[in-house]
């Protein structure tokens, strides 16, 4: 007797393991972030398969539901080699992956998650589309983990304001006059996260920030977890590039 599953996946984490093996996290949609073995996996053969990023057609098998099993896979979309040859899409690739290995509980369903992290790794290498993605996509991350920020707040009829803002601490937005001489201390709220406007990566750091902050504090905090290294890089490139620019 066996157990075993066929979906969709996202190659999340692969590490060595013994001689030849190797250890892999998926994200699925119906079965959430799942961890197996992969006969062979490490080795010249298989290694580009089960690369973070991904997206692939995976079987899971085990004599039990509670052992670790074994996965097989096929390619659907090489996310990680079209992302190889630019550092920021790279970078935004290991990010997205870090989190979601990092966050997520195991063997739960997740097929919002899934979906949002599968669109934004379809199109990692299409110019502009992959960091923006990433920021709605931590958004979404963190209303499914219990942590979503409010931005149901609206300005007064009539006035010519805009929620620009948000408390770090209540998570909720606030308009430029709400905010008044606290905007100093508060996150800004770039415009894309409302409406269909042009994103800047400047946008993109703000949203970032603004994302950063309550996956660390609420998400990884809670955990006693640091923010995930690839998160932090991408970051930090970011600035980096509009420093440069």
């Amino acid at each position: 007797m066996s157990v075993e599953w066929d979906e969709p996946a996202i190659v999340l984490e692969t590490a060595p393991y013994g001689e030849g093996d190797a250890l892999i996290m998926l994200l699925t949609a119906g079965q959430g972030t799942w961890k197996g073995l992969v006969r062979g996996g490490n080795g010249r053969g298989k290694t580009a398969l089960w690369q973070p990023g991904n997206l692939i057609t995976a079987g899971w098998s085990a004599r039990l539901p509670e052992q670790l099993g074994h996965f097989t896979g096929e390619m659907v979309h090489p996310a990680a080699a079209l992302a190889m040859d630019d550092r920021l899409n790279l970078a935004i690739l290991n990010a997205a992956c870090a989190l979601a290995a990092g966050s997520l509980p195991e063997r739960e369903a997740a097929p919002d998650i899934f979906a949002g992290l599968a669109r934004l790794l379809a199109g990692i290498n299409i110019p502009g589309m992959a960091l923006p993605a990433l920021v709605r996509w931590e958004l979404d991350l963190l209303r499914e983990l219990g942590f979503g920020l409010d931005f149901s707040a609206r300005a007064v009829a009539g006035d010519n304001d805009q929620l620009a803002y948000v408390s770090p601490k209540t998570g909720r937005a606030l308009s430029i006059s709400a905010a008044g001489d606290w905007a100093p201390r508060l996150l800004k709220l770039p415009a894309f996260l409302l409406d269909d406007v042009r994103v800047t990566e400047e946008d993109c750091a703000d949203g970032l920030k603004l994302t950063g902050h309550f996956l660390a504090r609420d998400v990884f905090g809670s955990r006693h977890k640091p923010l995930p290294p690839a998160r932090e890089r991408l970051y930090d490139l970011l600035l980096e590039r509009l420093q440069d620019s």
